[in-house]
């Protein structure tokens, strides 16, 4: 017999190994179901109202095709790796379901890098509940070229950064943005914290508490959640000094985390909780891939939020049945 066979025999639990209370059948037919998005064809319902709107007072051409096609066009482009003259052949496709315009690839191209997604629409509601946040960065690739080329011949482009703020609860991002590598995570703290803030507000929430790794232990991030009225989930720096030095709220954290221990303060924030963010991560890489498409800096950045975006509305599907080109 195995060591430990005769322990869980006798019914004990086996060190690091926890009970599945996951429904595996429900949580199944969620996966199956979001295949349904790669054919909702919401927007038809209301494709000549939204022309109309988007055409009122235009000067020049007017519009030929809805932003709510054009928003289904940019998911498939995103999550299904489709190019933009794929979609051009897709769409044809898509006339033999439905009376669907066929627009261009350059068109596709042009609008979908246009699109002005609002993170709002993609967020579950959040109506008297209080939200906490874990924030983040990591590397996007700017291209898809091997290992191989890039050390063969010295070739380096770069990479792509994107600043996330994940909720605890419904693990949808409520603030994403995109820089280049060169730009600090401490800096973009402030920026993106509040903007968290708003979309949480904007669904009837309340941000109470900011979780965040070593790095962004800084007076300056303290001082930003003290204005706002958040409480600091930031690990403190194993040397960090007691002295208050203009920041009587990192003073306060830093006394109390040398007095509980890491264990139990981790504990008292729920700070185990930051892989929420992590998850995110790894969720949308896996998706939509680790790389980008488009060649232009600006349209890089567009598209990698639109992969947190649409998985924000992968989330929102999974709960509601809405996406945001679906007119209910």
């Amino acid at each position: 017999m195995k060591p430990g066979a005769e322990a869980m025999n006798a019914g004990e639990k086996r060190w690091g190994h926890h009970e599945d209370r996951r429904d595996w059948v429900e949580y199944n037919e969620t996966l199956v179901k979001r295949g349904e998005m790669y054919l909702s064809l919401g927007f038809l319902e209301s494709w000549a109202k939204d022309l109309g709107t988007m055409n009122a007072g235009k000067v020049g051409a007017p519009y030929e095709y809805p932003a709510p096609f054009m928003t289904f066009l940019g998911f498939i482009h995103v999550v299904l790796g489709i190019d933009y003259r794929g979609l051009e052949g897709f769409t044809r496709g898509l006339t033999r379901l439905a009376p669907v315009a066929v627009p261009d690839y350059s068109t596709i191209c042009r609008r979908v890098n246009a699109l002005k997604l609002k993170i709002t629409e993609t967020l579950l509601d959040h109506e008297g509940e209080d939200v906490v946040v874990s924030l983040d960065s990591s590397g996007v690739k700017v291209s898809n070229r091997g290992e191989w080329i890039r050390r063969k011949w010295k070739v380096r482009r770069g990479w792509v950064k994107v600043h996330l703020a994940v909720e605890e609860g419904g693990k949808q991002c409520v603030a994403v943005m995109v820089t280049d590598e060169s730009v600090g995570d401490q800096k973009m703290f402030g920026p993106v914290v509040r903007e968290a803030d708003r979309s949480v507000r904007a669904k009837g929430g309340r941000l109470i508490q900011v979780n965040a790794d070593g790095i962004h232990d800084t007076r300056d991030n303290f001082n930003t959640l003290d204005g706002m009225g958040v409480t600091p989930g930031i690990k403190i720096r194993k040397n960090a000094s007691t002295r208050a030095r203009g920041c009587p709220l990192r003073r306060k954290h830093v006394c109390e985390y040398k007095e509980l221990g890491y264990e139990e303060w981790r504990d008292r924030y729920r700070y185990g909780y930051r892989w929420r963010v992590e998850g995110n991560f790894s969720a949308v890489k896996r998706l939509t891939g680790e790389h980008v498409s488009a060649t232009e800096r600006t349209n890089m950045y567009r598209e990698v939020a639109m992969k947190f975006l649409f998985y924000n509305s992968i989330i929102k599907y999974d709960a509601t049945g809405e996406l945001p080109w679906m007119k209910t």
